[in-house]
C-alpha cells in the first residue's frame, strides 16, 4: 500500500441467507459504529510518523477503553477508521459522543498544540454476521457509508438507532433526511448530533438533561402466526403493527419502530437480551391462532430487565369481520399496556431508597411517578396530610423541570381536589380553583398534544361552569389518543346531563384500567345510577363504597339521598349524620356550588333528595 492510501473496508463474504449456508457466520442483530479520520491522506502526507502515533493513542487511550466502559467490543482497525460493536442501541450512542468528547483534548494534552486528527462517527442498528475474528454484512455495510455524511467532530445516526435513543437524546439531534448510500437501493433517513451538541464533558449535567426526556420505552415484538398457515401472517404481522402504532398515541410512552422489532420475527430469543438490543424496558408478546370462523389472540407484557411477566391475557373471538376483531382486541390491549407499565415505572421508583433517588439523573420524573402515586394514596385515605404529600413531590418535580407538563397536569388536580374537599379554608376558595385552572392551561401550554393536560383543563373548566369548553378538552383529549383512558370524561358526561353515557364510560375504564382507583366503578356509578332515578342500583353501588371507606363526605352525600328517594328517611338521616361528622359545616346551600349540572333540573334533583335526607339548609 501507497503511504497516505487510505485502505478499504471489506463488505465480506456473501451473507448466508443468499447462499443457504449458514457456515460463514452467526446473523444477529446488532449496533455498530464506525469511526473515520477526517482527511486521512493529507494527514499523512504531511506528518506520517506524528499521525499515526496519535491515531495510536486514540485507539489506546480514548476509543477501546470507552468501549469497554460502555460494554462494547472493538472489531477491527484499518488504518484511518474502527469498526465497534455494541449490544445496545444506547451503549453505541454514548460510546460515540463520550469518544468526540475526548479525541480533542486528549490530542492537546499530550502534544500541548493544537489537535490534527478529527473524527467522523456513524451509528447503526442492522443485521450482522459474526464469525470468531470479523463481523461484517449490511449493517457494518450502512455504517461505514453513512459517516461519509457525518459533519467533522460529530455523530451521525440512522433512523433504526435514532428511533431507540431519542426519548434520552432529546432535541440534540437535526433531521438529515432521507440519505442515498452508494450500492444502496433504498435511501436511508439519518439523524446528526453535531459536534456543538457534543461540548459538554460533564456526565452529570448530561445525565440531567436526559432525565427531562426519560419515557418508559416498549417494543411490541412481530406476533407469531400458531397456525402454520401462512395465509394467516398478515392477520398476526397486522396485530403488531397496530398495537405499534395505537402505544404510540401514548405520549409518556417511547415506542420502538416496527422495522427494529421486526427483526426478530422468525428468529428464537431471550427476552432480556431483546431488551439490551432494543433499549426497551417493557417488551410485548403474542400469538394469533385462527381456526375455522374462531381465532385466539394471546399477549403478554414482560419486564425485559428482570424476565418477569407483567400482565397476560386470551382473546377469543368469532371471525365475521377480521380487521374489526383486530381493532377490537387493539383498542382492549393499548390501554391495558399504557396502565400496567405506569404502574410498574411507579413500583420502580418507589424500590429506589431516598438517598438514591434524591441524587439520580431521573429526579424529576421519580418525584412525577411519586407524587402519582401519593395521589392514588390520597384517593383511599381521602386526608389533608395525603393531598398536600402528593402535591409536596409534584411541585419539587416542577422547580426541577419547570417544562414538565404531565407534572403541571396532575399538581392541577391536587389544587381542584383541595377546592373540592372540606380539608381546609381552600375548601369553595376560589382562588384554590384559580389556581388549579392556571396549572391546567400551563400543562397545555407546554404539551398541547399531551391528552392528560386537556382532560385535567376540561375537568377545572367543568366547575367554574363553562360546560361546552370542558367537553371541548376532553374530546381534543381523545382526539389525540382514542385509547386514553380517564375517569373525569365520566364526571364530565354526568355534569353534562348524560349520566347513560357517563356509566358505559366507567365501566369501559373499570375493564381497560385494573389500577383504576374504586371510587370511579362505584360511587360515581352509584351517583350516575341516581340520575337515572334507579335509586336502587345507586344504594346497592354507594353502600359498597361506604362500607370500604366510610371517610369520604360525597358517597353518603348521595347514598342519603338515594336512601331519601326510596322513602327509607331513617337510612337517609344515618347517611345525613355522617355527612356531618366528616364536615360540620356542610349546608346544602354552600353545596350547590359543586353541583355543577348544565341543567337546573339536575341540580334541583339532587338537592330535592338532600332535603329529605334531613341535611341543613344554611
Amino acid at each position: 500500500m501507497r503511504s497516505g492510501e487510505r485502505p478499504k473496508i471489506s463488505p465480506g463474504p456473501v451473507r448466508p441467507s443468499e447462499t443457504g449456508s449458514d457456515e460463514l457466520g452467526h446473523r444477529r442483530l446488532a449496533a455498530v459504529a464506525f469511526v473515520d479520520i477526517v482527511g486521512y491522506t493529507i494527514l499523512m502526507a504531511n506528518d506520517e510518523t506524528r499521525t499515526h502515533q496519535r491515531w495510536m493513542r486514540i485507539l489506546s487511550e480514548v476509543v477501546s477503553p470507552q468501549a469497554e466502559k460502555f460494554h462494547g467490543t472493538v472489531v477491527k482497525s484499518t488504518g484511518d477508521g474502527v469498526l465497534v460493536e455494541f449490544p445496545s442501541a444506547h451503549d453505541a450512542v454514548d460510546w460515540a459522543r463520550q469518544v468526540q468528547r475526548q479525541v480533542i483534548p486528549k490530542q492537546v494534552e499530550h502534544d500541548n498544540e493544537s489537535a490534527t486528527i478529527v473524527l467522523r462517527v456513524a451509528v447503526h442498528l442492522g443485521d450482522v454476521i459474526t464469525t470468531e475474528f470479523d463481523v461484517f454484512g449490511d449493517g457494518v455495510n450502512v455504517a461505514a457509508r453513512l459517516q461519509q455524511y457525518c459533519v467533522p467532530g460529530g455523530v451521525i445516526l440512522s433512523e433504526a438507532i435514532y428511533d431507540l435513543v431519542r426519548g434520552t437524546i432529546g432535541p440534540d439531534a437535526r433531521d438529515l433526511g432521507f440519505l442515498q448510500l452508494k450500492n444502496f437501493k433504498k435511501p436511508i433517513r439519518a439523524y446528526s448530533l453535531d459536534s456543538e451538541t457534543n461540548d459538554s464533558v460533564d456526565p452529570e449535567a448530561n445525565e440531567r438533561e436526559r432525565s427531562r426526556h426519560y419515557r418508559p420505552c416498549v417494543a411490541v415484538l412481530p406476533f407469531t402466526n400458531l397456525s402454520g398457515d401462512p395465509r394467516h401472517e398478515y392477520f398476526s404481522d397486522g396485530m403488531s403493527e397496530d398495537l405499534t402504532t395505537e402505544l404510540s398515541r401514548f405520549s409518556e410512552l417511547q415506542v420502538i419502530a416496527r422495522n427494529s422489532a421486526f427483526q426478530y420475527k422468525g428468529k428464537t430469543f431471550d427476552i432480556r437480551q431483546v431488551g439490551r438490543e432494543l433499549g426497551a424496558r417493557y417488551v410485548l408478546e403474542g400469538s394469533v391462532r385462527p381456526s375455522g370462523d374462531r381465532v385466539r389472540i394471546t399477549a403478554q407484557l414482560i419486564d425485559a430487565v428482570t424476565g418477569a411477566h407483567l400482565w397476560a391475557e386470551r382473546y377469543d373471538r368469532e371471525v365475521r369481520d377480521i380487521f374489526a376483531v383486530q381493532d377490537e382486541v387493539v383498542r382492549t390491549i393499548v390501554a391495558i399496556i399504557a396502565a400496567h407499565v405506569n404502574r410498574a415505572e411507579i413500583e420502580r421508583a418507589l424500590l429506589k431508597p431516598p438517598a438514591t433517588w434524591e441524587a439520580a439523573a431521573w429526579e424529576a420524573y421519580d418525584c412525577y411517578l411519586r407524587g402519582a402515586e401519593a395521589l392514588v394514596l390520597h384517593q383511599n385515605r381521602r386526608t389533608k396530610a395525603s393531598l398536600y404529600e402528593a402535591r409536596r413531590l409534584l411541585e419539587k418535580s416542577l422547580a426541577i423541570d419547570p417544562n414538565y407538563a404531565r407534572a403541571a397536569a396532575m399538581l392541577s388536580w391536587t389544587h381542584l381536589n383541595a377546592y373540592l374537599e372540606p380539608f381546609d379554608g381552600d375548601h369553595l376558595n376560589p382562588a384554590a380553583l384559580d389556581r388549579a385552572l392556571e396549572l391546567a392551561e400551563t400543562a397545555v401550554h407546554l404539551d398541547a398534544r399531551l391528552p392528560e393536560a386537556r382532560a385535567q383543563l376540561g375537568y377545572v373548566l367543568l366547575f367554574k361552569r363553562q360546560h361546552d369548553a370542558a367537553m371541548a378538552e376532553f374530546e381534543r383529549a381523545i382526539a389525540l389518543n382514542p385509547n386514553f383512558v380517564d375517569y373525569r370524561y365520566a364526571r364530565a358526561l354526568l355534569f353534562a346531563g348524560e349520566p347513560a353515557r357517563a356509566i358505559e364510560v366507567l365501566e369501559a375504564n373499570k375493564r381497560l384500567d385494573p389500577f383504576q382507583p374504586h371510587m370511579y366503578s362505584t360511587s360515581w356509578t352509584g351517583q350516575a345510577n341516581y340520575m337515572l332515578k334507579r335509586y336502587g342500583d345507586a344504594v346497592r353501588l354507594l353502600r359498597e363504597f361506604t362500607s370500604r371507606q366510610p371517610n369520604i363526605q360525597l358517597p353518603h352525600l348521595w347514598l342519603g339521598a338515594a336512601y331519601a328517594q326510596l322513602g327509607q328517611l331513617e337510612e337517609a338521616g344515618k347517611e345525613a349524620a355522617e355527612v356531618l361528622r366528616i364536615n360540620p359545616g356542610f349546608t346544602i346551600e354552600g353545596w350547590k356550588r359543586l353541583a355543577v349540572f348544565k341543567d337546573a333540573g339536575d341540580v334541583d334533583h339532587i338537592i330535592d333528595g338532600l332535603r329529605k335526607a334531613g341535611l341543613p339548609e344554611a
